[in-house]
C-alpha cells in the first residue's frame, strides 16, 4: 500500500462555530471550507497547516457516527487518515494482512474524496481513515 502523506486529523467537537474561534482566533489558522456530509450526519469545517488538514466534525444527529462519539467519549481527536493512490487496492492490502474493514467499498466523504474506515479495535485504538481524491491524482 502506498500511504503519501497524513491526509487530515478529524477531531469531533460539540459546536463548530465556538471550535471554529479556537482555532482562528487562538492558533491563527483560516477556516478555508465548511461542508454538511448529510449520509454521514456530520458538519465538517476544514483547516490547513503545512501539507495536513485539521477536519473538525460536528454531529447533526445524536445518533450519527459523531454524536454517539461524543456522547461517549466527548470532544477529541476522532480519527487519523492518510491519503492513499489506490484505496480499493489498500483496503484489500489491509485485510489480507487481518485488519477489520468498516467500509470494504470506497464512499464519498468531504472534500469530494473517497474515503474508507479501518476499524479502531484492529488498528491499536486509532480510528483510521484513507483518503483518494480521483480528480485530483498526486
Amino acid at each position: 500500500m502506498n500511504l503519501t502523506h497524513i491526509e487530515h486529523i478529524g477531531i469531533a467537537v460539540n459546536n463548530l462555530e465556538e471550535s471554529i474561534k479556537y482555532y482562528e482566533g487562538i492558533l491563527g489558522l483560516k477556516c478555508y471550507s465548511i461542508e454538511e456530509v448529510k449520509d454521514q450526519k456530520v458538519k465538517t469545517a476544514f483547516f490547513k497547516i503545512g501539507q495536513t488538514k485539521i477536519e473538525l466534525l460536528e454531529s447533526t444527529d445524536p445518533e450519527g457516527p459523531i454524536g454517539k462519539f461524543i456522547e461517549k467519549k466527548g470532544e477529541g481527536i476522532h480519527h487519523l487518515a492518510f491519503h492513499v493512490e489506490n484505496l480499493q487496492g489498500a483496503l484489500k492490502e489491509a485485510e489480507e494482512k487481518g485488519i477489520r474493514l468498516i467500509d470494504s467499498v470506497p464512499r464519498k466523504g468531504a472534500e469530494g474524496l473517497n474515503i474508507a474506515f479501518l476499524h479502531p479495535k484492529s488498528t491499536n485504538g486509532v480510528l483510521t481513515e484513507f483518503c483518494e481524491d480521483l480528480n485530483n491524482k498526486e
